[in-house]
């Protein structure tokens, strides 16, 4: 199946390389050099975690949510990697897209990736809030949140970027410092959208509840029926 894939995309001069890289370990989305995402194809390299089918859902249900709020929409992605969400929804919504990471590299791809699919992004490096000003509608992640004691696929742990996987508190510290600082960058009616780890909904839901009180938060599953997403608003 990844052969065919690699015969269908790579040109016949590179096939052979191709199949080489193939058996030696390397992702096939690495080797072709891009990924189809929800409806937009994206460059990718090892500077940027491969777009997962979960996080399509993620969007998809962002999108959803939206109709909710008043448009045009200020949304604010963090932790853009390959710029998969925040390219989408800048397709998809009437909106002004934010996109942040703290890799440069990662910057790079994500801009030649909005210039690709014809979307208007401003991309800014920030470690998470820290470089961020404004308030807005939508705030987006899937930050990194497998624990640094985790056992994961050989392949992903091999070649996909560690900084855009492991995170530290069990893979909980983005979350927490995303909400513990995030009430001055929301506009009176918004959406918050994560995609998280598998086991990690009540203890999140917990962490969104101190530091939003007030809100309505919800835990959503992905297409295997697994706890993947949560949704904190005021206006559900």
């Amino acid at each position: 199946m990844l052969e065919d894939y690699l015969k269908k995309y790579l040109p016949k001069d590179k096939l052979e390389e191709g199949l080489n890289k193939l058996k030696e370990g390397k992702p096939v989305q690495y080797i072709v050099g891009n990924v189809d995402f929800y409806d937009v194809n994206l460059l990718v390299n090892e500077n940027v975690l491969i777009p997962r089918f979960e996080t399509e859902t993620l969007v998809e249900k962002t999108i959803n949510y939206a109709k909710n709020l008043k448009e045009p929409l200020d949304i604010l992605d963090i932790g853009t990697g390959s710029g998969a969400i925040a390219i989408t929804l800048a397709k998809h919504l009437n909106s002004n897209v934010l996109a942040t990471d703290i890799s440069k590299e990662a910057l790079k791809i994500a801009e030649e990736n909005a210039k690709r699919n014809n979307v208007k992004i401003t991309f800014k490096k920030s470690d998470i809030l820290k470089n961020i000003k404004g308030k807005f509608d939508i705030i987006i992640s899937n930050p990194p949140y497998i624990a640094k004691d985790e056992t994961i696929d050989p392949l992903v742990e091999k070649n996909e970027p560690h900084l855009a996987l492991y995170a530290d508190n069990n893979g909980l510290y983005f979350y927490e410092e995303i909400l513990k600082n995030i009430k001055p960058y929301l506009k009176e009616n918004f959406l918050i959208a994560f995609e998280i780890g598998m086991t990690q909904s009540k203890v999140i839901t917990e962490i969104a509840k101190t530091y939003l009180p007030n809100s309505i938060v919800k835990t959503e599953k992905d297409l295997t029926g697994k706890d993947r997403y949560i949704f904190i608003s005021n206006n559900f």
